[in-house]
């Protein structure tokens, strides 16, 4: 059978879930960095705060913060101001860390800005940015020059200004600014930063300042950036998992790949894709269990669950062909879940080659995809695909050459 479906990858919802009550928004590490470095310099000028302070987002809107905590030495020229972050209603591991700036003088104009204590090293390239320096993200960095800026002369920047807007106008001197984030060690734990090579801390982030509610687009975001570092790495097998349990699975089935091969893609098969090809990776290994597999069978490369079900007349439609059981394809083809008609196949004893038939459709699938996403005729990526059961550990089929390292 050709795989001849349409390719689709439906817009992203705004949310990953759909409650009834909308859900509040928040703000991004980035932003509150902003924040308290326009504070602290303010108070490194000697300027009153109260209690508040307003910078502006990269949309142009204006937003205020509550400083927390300041201090001041006067003497040695330092100042302090500390925002806590408030990610709304997002699980995000940095919602209520205090977010610190430290700003002082320096004799030369303009700024130099750094990271401290909690905030990550950068170690791998593909982050585009310094190896060795703070991961403070580019539009953040854009946001605390503008702020740092605005501060040292009293007006509102349409953008980030050049080194003349970061000079104190009275003396001629710069700023140097430290964003650190206390315990930002321990929160960075629970982010996939190690693995992309962002070390003893936090990165501070935001492409918006604004923080949505189970974002999806932040998560696309960081399946993306995760496919760029690993590429930067010279690696080219690209191991694709839908969740905690196949990426476990997966190191296990590939123990030769290095860590950063593997990317938890969760719903974002295409964006993945379209990122790999950019990289002018090869191989693409996508382990999986069967509902996944059986949404990018269908053609569809974004699989959020508000967007795409499951289709299992598609798997009937595999038993028909691997079995000639019009019983099993009839009942497979009504089942309640993929992990139902899964379940149908190991009962009747064919789960071995109704499971490789659907890999096979996959890796057509990806194929087709990364092919129209380079504007050839000929995939430049090959596709291997593997379906494993529901613990994520054991293969129950794979079409498709293994990935090899080196």
């Amino acid at each position: 059978m050709t795989d001849d479906r349409e390719l689709r990858e439906p817009d992203l919802p705004r949310t990953m879930k759909v409650r009834q009550k909308a859900l509040r928004t928040g703000w991004t590490t980035g932003s509150c960095a902003t924040a308290a470095a326009k504070a602290a310099t303010l108070l490194l000028r000697g300027e009153d705060l109260p209690g508040y302070v307003e910078i502006a987002l990269p949309s142009g809107n204006r937003v205020t913060f509550k400083v927390e905590e300041t201090a001041t030495d006067g003497e040695r020229g330092r100042a302090r101001a500390v925002v806590i972050k408030d990610a709304g209603d997002d699980p995000d591991v940095t919602h209520g860390a205090h977010i610190t700036a430290d700003v002082s003088w320096r004799d030369e104009p303009g700024l130099d800005l750094d990271g401290g204590e909690g905030v990550g090293v950068v170690t791998k390239p593909g982050l585009g940015l310094e190896l060795g320096g703070p991961a403070i993200n580019p539009v953040p960095r854009a946001m605390i020059t503008r702020a740092v800026a605005e501060a040292l002369h009293d007006v509102q920047y349409d953008e980030a200004p050049d080194a003349d807007g970061l000079t104190d106008p009275a003396t001629g001197r710069g700023v140097r600014v430290v964003i650190s984030v206390p315990d930002g060690e321990r929160m960075a734990r629970k982010t996939t930063n190690k693995r992309l090579g962002i070390l003893d801390g936090i990165s501070i982030l935001g492409t918006t300042g604004i923080v949505r509610p189970f974002s999806t687009a932040s998560w696309r975001a960081s399946v993306e950036q995760a496919v760029s570092v690993m590429a930067a790495q010279g690696e080219k097998t690209l191991v694709l998992c839908t969740g905690g349990r196949t990426e476990k699975g997966a190191m296990k089935m590939l123990p030769r790949l290095p860590d950063v091969c593997f990317v938890e893609v969760g719903d974002f098969t295409g964006a993945a894709l379209r990122r790999a090809v950019e990289n002018g990776l090869t191989q693409v290994v996508f382990v999986g269990m069967a509902g996944k597999l059986t949404k990018l069978a269908a053609g569809i490369l974004m699989t959020h669950y508000t967007r795409s079900k499951v289709d299992t007349s598609l798997l009937g439609d595999i038993t028909r062909d691997m079995t000639g059981n019009e019983e099993l394809a009839a009942e497979v083809a009504v089942a309640n879940t993929g992990r139902h008609a899964y379940e149908l196949w190991e009962a009747a004893g064919v789960l071995g080659p109704c499971g490789r038939e659907l890999c096979r459709r996959v890796a057509g699938v990806l194929e087709r995809f990364a092919a129209e996403a380079a504007g050839t005729e000929r995939s430049p990526i090959a596709a291997q695909v593997v379906l494993v059961d529901f613990t994520g550990e054991k293969m129950v089929g794979m079409f498709g050459r293994m990935a090899r390292s080196g």
